[in-house]
């Protein structure tokens, strides 16, 4: 009796409790995951904008501060309504345009004499490429048929993240007064897993971010130069693979060499190998180091694994946050993986 009193008095315990108690919040109540965490997402990046704007200012005031933070904003959903109208078409339209520039495969064989070329085109023709395009066409189409759910969490998730960036010292401050209440040993161990989500899930959610993009403008913009159709639509899926740490690396360069075979042959996958591995030198050793406190080490191996698991829990976002929340785990456990 003695030993689980004591164990249950533990610290570590009580923090594992806890957590694992959090852990099955989100996962029984999924319909609100997507809310809370485009929230996040919303809140961490305009208040790291906010908190720069501001450090330029030598006196800032309260007014000052809600100025700036309704100017970013304003610019914010003027930017979202001019990727709606403006480039949202753009983009289906150049999606379908793809699917059909891929059945240029089969007819591409045979018009090239080199006999590599012609075994590889002739393997291809095997294959029902377009027909698996469409396929993933199709699995687009029924995510898009969600886009009036996913239209109301992103504005729901903005006009959150607008009233918490107005009111964040109101809520600090009332978020303080649970400190010296009956829940004040929940509330300390909520303020450390805060501290800890924030000083390694959100810090690599937002390097991440900032290399997707690097990795984006340098790679349309050599794929411009070499010649590439529907760059919006290569553009955009270089983004979103970005946003997954080594696979996303390796995904996108079956619809690359695709492509580049198809319009190039073997050459224009050649280049296009090139560039992928300049890109992902630039990514590693500027990027990272730059980005980062400091270079995280995962195993390549340990990194597939938890793509794996997590995709399978949470779905699309489990790719994207898989990396960051397992390694907000290791924080937590105090597990020193940084070089």
């Amino acid at each position: 009796m003695n030993f689980f009193i004591n164990f249950f008095s533990k610290d570590s315990t009580k923090r594992v409790l806890l957590f694992t108690a959090i852990i099955v919040f989100f996962y029984k109540f999924q319909s609100i995951f997507d809310l809370f965490l485009l929230t996040f997402l919303f809140s961490y990046i305009m208040n790291s904008l906010h908190g720069l704007i501001l450090s330029r200012f030598k006196t800032v005031t309260h007014t000052k501060e809600n100025i700036v933070t309704i100017i970013l904003y304003i610019l914010l959903f003027s930017f979202i309504v001019f990727v709606i109208v403006k480039y949202i078409p753009k983009l289906v339209i150049q999606t379908k345009s793809l699917i059909d520039y891929f059945s240029g495969f089969q007819s591409s064989q045979g018009s090239n004499s080199d006999i590599v070329q012609k075994y590889l085109s002739s393997a291809l023709s095997q294959i029902d490429i377009k027909s698996y395009i469409k396929s993933g066409f199709t699995v687009s189409l029924e995510l898009a048929s969600d886009v009036g759910k996913w239209s109301i969490n992103i504005f729901i998730s903005i006009m959150l993240s607008l009233f918490f960036m107005l009111e964040k010292k109101d809520i600090f401050k009332f978020i303080r007064k649970f400190k010296y209440s009956k829940v004040s040993s929940i509330y300390n161990y909520l303020v450390f897993f805060g501290k800890n989500f924030l000083n390694s899930f959100g810090k690599v959610i937002q390097a991440q971010l900032l290399i997707a993009c690097v990795n984006t403008v340098l790679s349309v913009i050599t794929l411009s130069i070499l010649g590439f159709p529907q760059l919006l639509t290569l553009g955009f899926m270089i983004f979103v693979l970005s946003l997954i740490p080594v696979a996303g690396v390796i995904i996108s360069l079956i619809p690359l060499c695709l492509v580049a075979f198809n319009i190039g042959g073997l050459t224009k996958v050649l280049y296009v190998l090139i560039m992928v591995a300049v890109i992902h030198c630039i990514e590693s050793y500027i990027l990272n180091p730059k980005l980062m406190s400091s270079k995280v080490k995962i195993p390549i191996f340990f990194t597939f694994v938890v793509l794996i698991v997590s995709e399978h829990l949470m779905g699309m976002w489990g790719l994207l946050i898989g990396i960051p929340l397992f390694m907000f785990i290791l924080d937590l456990l105090d597990v020193k993986i940084h070089s």
